[in-house]
């Protein structure tokens, strides 16, 4: 069961759990599935559309953590300079907050629907936030 489906607004993507490089992390986010928040751009970290978790507390610390995820890839940042969040990045992303460069846990990566990434992006940046759901296939 490595396989989820996201929806966020009328975007539909396929994806996948990093469960190899992120075990701990995934577990983690399995507990919370299905998992339902909004998303909103970033505000300091680039192209990025983000949710903001404030104390959420998902008992994991740092593996597999990137400053820098890719078109596609979406990282967990576990709290502690800053909230809890989890961040897709839809271009490029320097994942940073107002307390300066942070590192996030890459635990799912999109597997479909990468061509659509950029307009979700667009579509929160300047018609704002949408929900977004993740849920096992």
């Amino acid at each position: 069961m490595s396989k989820l489906v996201i929806r966020a607004g009328d975007f539909s993507f396929d994806a996948r759990f990093e469960e190899q490089l992120a075990p701990k992390t995934v577990a983690a986010f399995r507990k919370a599935l299905p998992f339902e928040s909004h998303i909103i751009h970033v505000r300091w970290s680039g192209e990025g559309v983000w949710m903001p978790l404030g104390d959420l507390d998902f008992g994991v610390g740092y593996e597999n953590h990137t400053s820098y995820p890719a078109p596609g890839q979406i990282i967990l940042y576990p709290g502690g300079i800053s909230e809890t969040e989890i961040l897709l990045a839809y271009g490029g992303v320097h994942f940073a907050s107002k307390m300066g460069q942070l590192a996030g846990n890459h635990f799912i990566t999109l597997t479909s629907g990468l061509e659509n990434l950029a307009t979700l992006g667009k579509s929160v940046l300047w018609k704002g936030a949408l929900p977004i759901r993740f849920e096992a296939v």
